[in-house]
């Protein structure tokens, strides 16, 4: 299997996660020809922009290790057109999720607030 599926396989666990954790989500993998957004959340009123890190192995490292800078800029961007668009005039935030796998099933780490 290609790595960008099991990426997207990780997401999908992320968001069915995220969902039992009474996260309504809004959108998977939100793109424009500018930028992407991995998962859009909602719970109660503050929507929640999630940058998904998955490694193959937890030997890779952690991959919020991996949430640099110059990522973190490329989520406010993304951010910031999204609320734009859907004329979101609430409160939200970006954050992060870490995930693994032990072959068996995913490994996430809790979502991590952003600034």
């Amino acid at each position: 299997m290609k790595a960008t599926q099991r990426g997207h396989q990780a997401e999908d666990a992320v968001a069915e996660q995220m969902k039992n954790q009474g996260y309504e989500i809004l959108s998977q993998n939100w793109r424009t020809p500018r930028c992407e957004i991995d998962i859009i959340a909602q719970k109660g009123k503050v929507i929640y922009f999630v940058e998904v890190k998955f490694r193959a192995n937890p030997e890779q490292g952690d991959g919020l290790e991996y949430v640099t800078k110059n990522k973190l800029s490329q989520m406010n961007f993304a951010a910031r057109i999204w609320v734009q668009h859907n004329k979101w005039d609430g409160d939200w935030r970006l954050g992060a999720i870490s995930a693994t796998t032990n072959g068996q099933e995913y490994l996430f780490s809790e979502l991590i607030e952003l600034e």
